[in-house]
């Protein structure tokens, strides 16, 4: 093994209630890819923001050595000079500036007192270049596609003369071509001297680019695997994350739903007048009592698009077609509306639109159906208490109260409180956008587990994915979206994950 790099030697990171990280040791070798893999709440993230001096010195227990050097970081300029750049999944870039602008905020280059604009953009175009992006520099953010403001976050980190790069689910939002792009890249870095520490939930890219992976769980460390020596399989990575083998973690069902149709779409289109085109054109689609039918597509094909249409049109797109629940047509003006028809709708962004991060679990789990456990139009404190305790119970909500701030919980357990607030309304027809994205294998299979229940309960569920095993592993039916069309329907005994993509790219 190479020199380490880095030593973190028993940090302990104690929050109100809770220990996150308890005597958690973590060695990185320089010039490796080094990967942080575990559940959800399992201290991953909270290690990093205490080596990136988010969480300051006198913060925690346990020592930083960084080259050798023991670490007191007070805030995250003193990482930065050490040569440590962090890079979270939601992005730091101001979306109003250029890209040249962003790469050297807070780090300008200056002549005297001046910015020496003209050098910026050079050395901006230097770094562009060495992130493999190919944009203007002057081109504002906000212009700009999620993959490409991924690379600009590491060339804004490279400018820094990063030694060790920290990148936190970095493909998460990112389609399978940038997704490769950014791989690729994170290699082309350690090829050039660059050590990367990434922190994924993709057990596939774990497995494609590291040299070493550490496995936390429960805020320790439970042991570290040699890719070289053939540690890194899935099996057990699986293992060590969640404790036990998980041998299919797609749950089996008894049955695959009835003939009864519950929701039904003929004809449907959209038009969007902010972007004046159609984005919706003559999608027949229907779901029956009991099933899961995937929709399954490329990023901006029109999916999320088709279940905000249906779900009471929050966008206002201008609609064409008719909608059927429950074979009675329907006319949606508001989510509203669709609620109290039976349709619920999980949003793929839990943290900008599934949830109010400031506010508790119970207050979540009840906001969308507040008349249930009101009286005369006061909320009943006490019933909103046990409802969010029972949905705690039966969803297996890992918190110490349904007081909890939301914030304060997991992506997996986050997502379980977004799949109890549209639970609580009672719907027949549950649209899941991305309902595992950014979440860990664990809590996946508590999902999976849970849409299984309620399909065998007599719900029928929607599920968009773009995930093709997640697609293949659940659904009943497939539709396929291509540029606002449903370019084909597949039994889930026809399809493979090469004909979804045939159609996909049709």
């Amino acid at each position: 093994m190479n020199t380490p790099i880095l030593e973190m030697k028993n940090i302990t990171k104690e929050f109100p209630g809770v220990k996150a990280l308890n005597n958690v040791s973590f060695q990185v070798a320089q010039g490796e890819i080094h990967c942080l893999v575990g559940e959800n709440g399992a201290g991953k993230s909270t290690l990093m923001k205490v080596l990136s001096g988010v969480y300051s010195y006198g913060e925690y227990n346990g020592d930083i050595l960084f080259d050798g050097k023991v670490q007191k970081f007070s805030g995250i300029s003193d990482s930065e000079k050490a040569g440590i750049a962090i890079i979270y999944q939601e992005l730091a870039l101001i979306p109003e500036m250029t890209v040249y602008e962003n790469i050297f905020l807070g780090n300008e280059v200056r002549n005297g007192f001046m910015v020496d604009w003209n050098e910026t953009i050079k050395k901006a175009t230097e770094m562009l270049k060495r992130v493999n992006l190919d944009v203007n520099p002057a081109a504002k953010v906000k212009d700009l596609g999620v993959g490409k403001k991924q690379l600009i976050e590491i060339a804004k980190a490279l400018s820094k003369n990063v030694k060790l790069l920290i990148l936190d689910e970095p493909t998460a939002a990112l389609n399978e071509v940038d997704s490769e792009n950014l791989l690729n890249l994170i290699r082309d870095l350690k090829n050039n001297g660059v050590t990367c520490v990434l922190i994924s939930h993709k057990l596939t890219e774990v497995i494609d680019v590291a040299d070493t992976v550490t496995v936390l769980r429960d805020g320790q460390t439970i042991c570290t695997l040699n890719a070289q020596k053939g540690e890194v399989t899935r099996n057990a990575l699986i293992k060590y994350m969640v404790g036990r083998e998980i041998d299919n973690i797609y749950p089996k069902r008894d049955s695959k739903g009835t003939q009864e149709i519950v929701l039904e779409v003929k004809n449907w289109s959209a038009y969007d007048p902010s972007i004046g085109r159609n984005i919706l054109k003559d999608i027949n689609f229907n779901v029956k009592k009991g099933e899961i039918v995937g929709l399954a597509g490329l990023m901006g094909s029109g999916r999320t698009e088709f279940a905000l249409s249906i779900f009471g049109n929050p966008d206002n797109y201008q609609l064409k077609g008719e909608l059927f629940v429950g074979g009675k047509k329907q006319q949606f003006k508001h989510p509203h509306d669709a609620i109290e028809a039976g349709v619920a709708y999980v949003t793929e962004d839990r943290k900008g639109d599934g949830l109010i991060l400031i506010q508790d679990v119970k207050e979540n789990i009840t906001l969308a159906n507040l008349y249930e456990i009101a009286t005369r139009s006061v909320v009943d404190k006490n019933a909103e208490v046990k409802v969010a305790n029972e949905y705690k119970v039966n969803l297996n909500i890992k918190t110490p109260t349904v007081e909890q701030k939301v914030s304060h919980l997991s992506g997996g357990n986050q997502q379980k409180v977004c799949l109890g607030k549209w639970l609580f309304v009672k719907p027949n027809v549950l649209i899941l956008d991305e309902p595992t994205r950014g979440i860990d294998v664990g809590a996946k299979f508590e999902i999976y587990t849970i849409m299984t229940k309620l399909v065998q309960e007599g719900m029928s569920i929607i599920m968009i994915s773009s995930e093709l095993p997640e697609v293949l592993g659940m659904s009943d039916r497939v539709y396929i979206v291509s540029s606002g069309r449903i370019s084909g329907e597949l039994p889930i005994e026809e399809a493979s994950q090469e004909k979804i993509m045939h159609l996909a790219t049709n």
